[in-house]
């Protein structure tokens, strides 16, 4: 029994991700797509006609996989399975160009969207029970628990969504909120920290905050294939010596 329902729970899982519902990461974080937050949060639907949709879904993949396992044509099954027709995938560029491109693309985010995104990168490296916060909670975005081995404590972080920079006034009205909250503060942002907010922030007798600015926010979404794929070239190269040698 446990066999198959965790062959049920697998095959329901890649599923949904076909359909468009479930994204997952090369971490194996697996979370809600927008398309699944619009149905989930549709209030002209009710809960048996989104479940009738998702159910809809799941049987035209489940076709779709009858028909390639049937030997058909990759053009019989096309329309079988709803795909974007756009992968969503640039161009490959420069290091400089993709970063800057990046960042127009996390500018442009609302910033709630931003938060979830936020809150996902901490997922992503580690950070568990991730939420965001709510209004009037003293600049404090989200939160979170870290454990490593078998200590662990709760994290807080604030998301700025700056094109310019961010001054220590904020840094210090930040570790304000943390106050009696927790010791380990995180503030991220798309644009920069100034020399006086970085000094804030690494202060002597006050509880450290890290920093992640526009830069290193787009290496570690491209650590964790946040919005970035990467792809790498195989280079082959031909020695001539050893086929003389032979």
């Amino acid at each position: 029994p446990q066999t198959e329902l965790a062959y049920r729970l697998g095959w329901a899982r890649t599923a949904l991700k076909a359909t468009g519902f479930l994204t997952n990461s090369s971490r194996g974080i697996w979370s809600l797509s927008n398309t699944a937050t619009a149905l989930l949060n549709d209030p002209s639907l009710t809960i048996e006609q989104r479940g009738e949709r998702v159910n809809g879904l799941t049987a035209k993949y489940r076709v779709g996989l009858r028909a390639v396992r049937r030997g058909h044509d990759a053009e019989e099954t096309v329309g079988l399975i709803d795909e974007p027709n756009d992968d969503g995938l640039e161009t490959p560029s420069r290091e400089a160009d993709w970063k800057q491109q990046l960042l127009e693309n996390l500018l442009g985010m609302q910033p709630d969207a931003f938060e979830r995104l936020a809150s996902r990168l901490l997922r992503e490296a580690g950070i568990d029970n991730v939420v965001t916060g709510k209004t009037g909670d003293g600049g404090i975005d989200g939160r979170g628990f870290f454990r490593v081995g078998l200590v662990g404590f709760p994290v807080v972080f604030q998301c700025k969504r700056y094109q310019g920079s961010v001054g220590s006034s904020t840094v210090r009205d930040f570790r304000g909120a943390m106050s009696g909250r927790t010791d380990k503060g995180l503030i991220v942002t798309t644009g920069t920290f100034t020399a006086e907010a970085k000094k804030e922030a690494g202060r002597e007798g006050v509880p450290p905050i890290d920093l992640i600015d526009g830069d290193a926010l787009c290496d570690e979404l491209k650590k964790y294939g946040l919005g970035v794929q990467t792809q790498q070239v195989e280079t082959v190269t031909v020695i001539g010596s050893f086929f003389s040698d032979i």
